[in-house]
């Protein structure tokens, strides 16, 4: 399945910063998973009270404030949050007196649209700030619970994991001779996880009565529609899906197909009775084996759709060898693929790096970044956000052999700043005599990869 790459998907949404967590609450999360840990089939109790606890809040808002995130429906945003009468104390404390009184109801999730590399467009739900500090909240209780008995072979959206760990994971397998691989597309994830079945993991390991109240009322929170799809200012409801945008979205579609980890990983799955291996991150996900038999195919068939009610997107999913010459594995923004070796020696080696689809999509970013649309803006000045740009692509995609991807880039930034100079002069743009345009733009401070 090929993500979006660094300004998409992988871009860890709403993680816990552990720095800004106090010590108390530190210590609680810390015991938390250490019991879930101990007692795998305990069901946790009196959570509520350390949700609604005006430390918890006040940690929660810290580890969302500053998030580059539009409001949500109420138009409010954290100045308005931090310039208003009581200021942010305030604002905790009326948070706080609402959870305590049972008064507390989700507000509507505010829906935009957002393209995505095929021309598409992304549902994005966008909750309040007041939605989002409880959502953090109770992510900061809860999530150690979970995390407890996540398997291994997930990487997404958890403490500690990245996509960088799944992609070596990944890169390892394959080089103990595991070529045969099942790339799996699900269709729409988030938007398709049915509420009644996700509930009932969810209470496999919570039996406070208030916390599932609060997770189910975020899953049945109407849904405004911003533009893109749909009428702009409707309002619609579901049965199924966790808003992608949601800060506690990215626990809760872990939680749910953990449950798909377990069954492969169990007696009766495939990384026993085939011997095949399991990357996942999020809802992307690969299987690989010695070679792809039937029985992978009908495995995970029949526990997606059967047994998690999703639906597998039959026309994305990819059954490849790698072995077989000219066969790329996509995944997280990157390719694998074996190529000839670079010296002419006899073998070949496991190529990682950006696929085609990521530097495309980054040469088109460039080109919006250097269009006529943006002549106004002085060229030091624009030259300072590529770079900002630039260092945050390049940190994402360092991993492999990124060096060919790396040039283009750097070719395609260079041709596209001379153009751009030239258009903003009426006279024919020159760099200084005896100095390259790729010195010269360097002289203006542009960085290359």
């Amino acid at each position: 399945m090929t993500g979006n790459g660094a300004s998409g998907s992988f871009a860890e949404p709403e993680k816990v910063k552990q720095d800004k967590i106090p010590s108390k609450l530190s210590l609680l999360r810390q015991k938390l998973g250490e019991k879930a840990k101990n007692e795998p089939g305990f069901r946790f109790y009196s959570l509520y009270g350390h949700i609604a606890n005006k430390e918890t809040l006040m940690a929660a808002w810290r580890q969302v404030h500053g998030r580059k995130k539009a409001p949500g429906v109420d138009k409010v945003t954290f100045q308005v949050i931090e310039e208003s009468e009581g200021g942010v104390e305030g604002f905790i404390n009326g948070l706080f007196r609402e959870l305590v009184n049972k008064t507390y109801k989700p507000r509507p999730v505010r829906r935009v649209y957002i393209p995505k590399a095929n021309g598409k467009l992304r549902p994005l739900g966008i909750p309040t700030i007041r939605d989002r500090v409880v959502q953090m909240a109770t992510l900061l209780v809860i999530e150690p619970i979970f995390e407890a008995g996540f398997k291994d072979c997930s990487y997404g959206f958890r403490p500690g994991r990245s996509a960088h760990q799944a992609l070596e994971e990944i890169r390892k397998t394959i080089q103990e001779g595991y070529c045969g691989i099942y790339d799996a597309d699900l269709k729409g994830y988030f938007d398709a996880i049915p509420h009644d079945k996700l509930m009932l993991c969810v209470e496999m390991r919570i039996a406070d009565r208030q916390v599932l109240k609060l997770i189910r009322n975020w899953l049945k929170a109407p849904i405004v529609e911003d533009k893109g799809k749909g009428k702009p200012g409707g309002v619609t409801r579901s049965r199924k899906g966790t808003p992608q945008g949601g800060v506690i979205s990215p626990l809760l579609a872990n939680i749910y197909l953990h449950y798909f980890d377990r069954a492969f990983l169990g007696k009766e799955g495939l990384a026993h009775t085939v011997g095949a291996k399991l990357v996942r991150y999020c809802d992307d996900f690969v299987i690989m084996a010695r070679d792809v038999v039937p029985d992978i195919m009908d495995f995970v068939e029949d526990k997606i759709e059967t047994w998690l009610g999703l639906e597998i997107n039959h026309e994305k999913t990819r059954v490849l060898n790698l072995k077989n010459p000219g066969e790329t594995l996509d995944f997280l923004g990157y390719s694998f693929r074996f190529d000839n070796d670079l010296h002419g020696r006899a073998w070949k080696y496991l190529n990682v790096s950006p696929s085609k689809k990521s530097i495309n999509r980054e040469m088109e970013k460039l080109r919006e970044m250097t269009s006529s649309h943006v002549c106004f803006q002085p060229i030091a000045e624009m030259i300072a956000g590529i770079n900002r740009h630039l260092k945050g692509w390049a940190e994402y995609f360092k991993y492999g052999y990124p060096r060919t991807a790396f040039r283009k880039i750097n070719r395609h930034v260079r041709i596209r700043l001379q153009c751009h100079l030239e258009r903003r002069s009426q006279r024919k743009y020159r760099p200084p005599e005896n100095v390259s345009f790729h010195e010269h733009l360097k002289n203006l401070g542009l960085i290359y990869l």
